[in-house]
C-alpha cells in the first residue's frame, strides 16, 4: 500500500525562502522598465529639441547679413569705381553732343534760320500780361518791320508763353489771334500756363529755342524790367567766343519779410535769424551761351524742373 506523499520539514523551507526572494526580483525589474521607459522619452524629446534649435539656428544663420570678404569688398570696389567711370562717360558724351559733335544731327525745323544768330530772347508773359506786351512794344522791343529788321542782324525777340490748362478755351484763343496779328510770340505746346508751372517753364523755353534756332545765345526776360538792348547786344559781341557762358543778374543783400513793402520775401523765413540773401542768380534777366541750352535740351527729359538759381 502507497503512502501519501509527504514533505518534510527542510523542503517546506526552502520553498517559503524562494518565494520571499522573487518578489524582490519582480519589484527590481518593474522599476528597471519605468526608468528606461523615463531615460528613453528624455532622449527622445532632447533629440526633438536639438532638431528644432538646429532649425532656427540655420534660419537665424541666412537671415544675418553676408560677411564680406577681401574678394567682395574689391568687387564692390570695382563696381564703384566703373559706375564712376560710366558717369564720366555720359557727361563727356553730353558734352560732344552739346557742342555739335554727332554723327546724324537733326535737321533743323523750317521756321529755324538758316544762318547763325547772335542772341533768341523769350520775354516772360502771361495769359493777364496784354497791357504789359503793348508797354514792351512801345519800348525797348521793336514790332512790325523794326523787328525784321532785328532778325537779319542775328537776334530773335519773342513773347514766351504755354498753352492753357483746357486747351482751345478763350484764353489760348485770344493769344492766337494776337500772335496772328502781330506775329511776335513763341508759344510752348507742350508746357501748361500756370504759376506753379513756373520753374519748367524755362526748361521748356531753353528745349524748344534750341531746336527751333541756331544762336550763340539764349536769354530770358521777364516782363517786368526795361532791357538797353544795344548794349547788350554789344555784351553778346563781345562774348560771341565764350561757349559756356552764364551771364544773369546776382542778387544779395537784406531780405524784405514785411508783407506790402517793395521787393517783399514771401518765403523770408527760409533765410534763418539774420534774414539776409546769400549771393545767387535772380531770375529777371538769363543769360545762356550755347553749349548751356543744348546741354538742357539734350538732358530734358531727365531734368524734372530747373530753378534759375541752379543755373548760377
Amino acid at each position: 500500500m502507497e503512502g501519501l506523499p509527504t514533505t518534510t520539514k527542510t523542503e517546506r523551507r526552502s520553498r517559503s525562502k524562494n518565494l520571499h526572494t522573487s518578489k524582490p526580483s519582480l519589484v527590481m525589474a518593474f522599476f528597471s522598465c519605468v526608468a528606461w521607459l523615463y531615460v528613453a522619452g528624455r532622449l527622445w524629446q532632447d533629440a526633438e529639441n536639438r532638431k528644432l534649435l538646429a532649425n532656427l539656428l540655420k534660419r537665424n544663420i541666412e537671415k544675418k547679413p553676408k560677411v564680406l570678404t577681401i574678394e567682395d569688398k574689391l568687387m564692390v570696389l570695382g563696381c564703384k569705381d566703373l559706375e564712376r567711370r560710366i558717369a564720366e562717360v555720359e557727361m563727356d558724351l553730353t558734352l560732344a553732343k552739346s557742342q555739335g559733335y554727332l554723327k546724324h544731327q537733326l535737321p533743323q525745323s523750317e521756321s529755324s534760320s538758316q544762318r547763325k544768330l547772335l542772341a533768341v530772347i523769350g520775354v516772360y508773359t502771361g495769359f493777364g500780361s496784354y497791357l504789359k506786351r503793348n508797354t514792351f512794344r512801345g519800348s525797348w522791343m521793336p514790332r512790325g518791320d523794326a523787328l525784321k529788321k532785328l532778325e537779319e542782324r542775328g537776334v530773335v525777340i519773342r513773347f514766351v508763353i504755354g498753352r492753357s490748362a483746357n486747351r482751345g478755351d478763350s484764353l489760348d484763343r485770344h493769344i492766337d489771334e494776337e500772335n496772328s496779328k502781330m506775329k511776335d510770340f513763341f508759344i510752348l505746346e507742350g508746357h501748361e500756363e500756370a504759376q506753379e508751372e513756373l520753374p519748367k517753364k524755362i526748361k521748356f523755353f531753353f528745349s524748344a529755342a534750341v531746336q527751333n534756332w541756331d544762336a550763340e545765345f539764349y536769354i530770358k526776360v521777364d516782363d517786368n524790367i526795361d532791357v538797353d538792348l544795344e548794349g547788350l547786344i554789344g555784351l553778346l559781341e563781345h562774348r560771341r567766343r565764350q561757349d559756356t557762358a552764364y551771364i544773369g543778374c546776382m542778387k544779395s543783400g537784406e531780405v524784405v519779410s514785411e508783407e506790402g513793402k517793395l521787393w517783399y520775401e514771401p518765403e523770408w523765413w527760409k533765410f534763418g535769424d539774420e534774414k539776409s540773401y546769400f549771393r545767387h542768380a535772380s531770375g529777371s534777366l538769363l543769360i545762356l551761351s550755347k553749349n548751356l541750352a543744348h546741354y538742357i535740351n539734350t538732358n530734358r527729359l531727365m531734368l524734372m524742373m530747373i530753378y534759375l538759381w541752379d543755373l548760377g
